[in-house]
């Protein structure tokens, strides 16, 4: 098989918002290696997911389909194997492929991994020390730290493949999930220093639906004891102690990103000295936002930008120039197509999304998109998240929390009454003014509304009716 095809080295972290790597020009962190990914190719500013939450997001990134397509819609609604993906598609063209880490998507029988010709994965969430992991449907315990393991099983892989064959190579960390668990080499990062806490960090939700006063994420409230693995300080005020708990959080989040950098090290600096990179695309992206203290929360689900955005680092030196910046829009059910197009295999009609390679070759096409669809489904389930859904547009955020569980498996009652957000992206970047009953916003919700009624039909989504 000729190598004319590139490999693809497709690094995924969970969790890994784009505000704390640095060549998105963080405040709070630096990740050298990640950023030799964005140096030697492009870094896209506005990726999105259309679904924040591990499960569907992953199932999204398989199959190239939205939620309500693929059925993977909760946590609780696992990825049927039998569905088409990308890897499945590319291992029957003659590819290598392989998936090592984080799966999340079931457990046994049409749950395991299908369409790779080896994998080695964490069972569920996965532990970080210690960590279990399910090799082609073997469960054995394994001595380390987890980032360095599936790394170590990655290497192990591309160290004895096919070299005649392209390949196909999915590295999914766990890191950086909660509950944030260090390794002995990072442990002490940041002990004698803040971090800045984000502009956002005592919202109040002014002028927002109720779902946000309503989500159970907040740093100040919410965090337990294992999530902050000491006893809070006597005598703190609740604003000094809402600091000390941010603190004791994002730490421990920007040192489990540490080794997750050092390991992308590990993995490229193998690609320089096999003679690799020239004919390898190398991604970096995580599944999802996350919420760093922005709005005053952890984790994600919520439609906002934080936790909407993912990082998405790109290099490929025969055909991407070093150092590019995109603002086109590419969401997570674009990356199938991409992957297919440069491995040249048809794409199936089934895909929902569109190859952006040649955005990635410096032409943006024409008609691209300037809108997305997103569905969070999970109504009311861990963080007390409203089920809501919305169009992005380059300019404008339009959210319908219709705080409905609609019977899907993994969201809970009870409903809650419908409401809507309008934000200018423009005018308030950090979404802290909802302007929906603003008179001068008329004409745009009208539009909007419409774009959006337009987005679910194409796609084939069912809009919410009351009752």
């Amino acid at each position: 098989m000729s190598n004319a095809r590139p490999n693809i080295l497709f690094i995924m972290s969970d969790d890994h918002a784009s505000h704390a790597i640095s060549a998105y020009g963080s405040r709070i962190n630096k990740t050298p290696h990640i950023d030799r990914i964005a140096e030697g190719g492009m870094r896209f500013n506005n990726c999105f997911c259309t679904n924040s939450i591990c499960t569907p997001s992953r199932a999204t990134i398989l199959t190239g389909t939205y939620n309500h397509i693929n059925g993977v819609t909760t946590l609780s609604t696992h990825m049927d194997g039998r569905l088409t993906t990308y890897p499945k598609l590319m291992q029957q063209q003659g590819y290598q492929t392989a998936l090592v880490g984080k799966w999340h998507l079931g457990h046994g029988g049409i749950h395991d991994p299908t369409g790779f010709d080896y994998w080695n994965v964490l069972p569920g969430q996965g532990l970080y020390h210690n960590p279990v992991m399910n090799e082609m449907g073997e469960e054995k315990v394994r001595e380390g730290y987890v980032t360095d393991l599936i790394t170590d099983d990655a290497l192990h892989w591309l160290g004895k493949r096919n070299q005649d064959d392209p390949f196909c190579l999915m590295v999914h960390h766990k890191a950086p999930h909660r509950h944030w668990e260090p390794d002995d080499k990072h442990a002490e990062m940041y002990e004698d220093e803040d971090i800045p806490e984000p502009v956002t960090f005592n919202d109040d939700y002014a002028t927002r639906a109720k779902a946000a006063a309503a989500a159970r994420m907040r740093v100040d409230q919410d965090l337990t004891d294992q999530d902050l693995k000491q006893p809070v300080p006597e005598g703190l005020t609740p604003q000094e102690e809402k600091k000390w708990k941010y603190q004791r959080y994002i730490k421990d989040y920007l040192r489990c990103i540490a080794s997750i950098d050092d390991n992308v090290g590990r993995l490229l600096d193998y690609l320089d000295e096999a003679g690799l990179t020239e004919n390898t695309i190398v991604i970096y992206t995580s599944d999802q936002g996350f919420f760093l203290g922005d709005h005053g929360w952890y984790d994600k689900r919520f439609m906002y930008e934080e936790s909407l955005r993912m990082p998405f680092l790109i290099r490929y030196p025969k055909a991407i120039k070093p150092g590019c910046v995109s603002h086109d829009m590419i969401l997570n059910v674009d990356f199938p197509p991409t992957f297919l197009d440069y491995a040249k295999i048809d794409i199936p009609t089934s895909f929902q999304g569109n190859s952006f390679r040649p955005i990635l070759e410096g032409a943006t096409p024409e008609n691209w998109q300037t809108a997305m669809y997103y569905r969070y489904w999970m109504h009311g389930a861990h963080h007390n998240v409203c089920a809501h859904y919305g169009i992005r547009t380059l300019r404008h955020k339009l959210i319908y929390y219709y705080g409905d569980p609609l019977g899907q498996e993994g969201a809970v009652g009870p409903s809650t009454i419908p409401e809507w957000e309008l934000f200018d992206l423009f005018r308030d970047p950090y979404e802290l003014v909802n302007v929906y009953d603003n008179p001068t916003y008329q004409d745009v919700i009208k539009t909007l509304k419409a774009d959006l009624r337009h987005l679910q039909d194409t796609l084939g989504d069912t809009p919410f009716e009351p009752s």
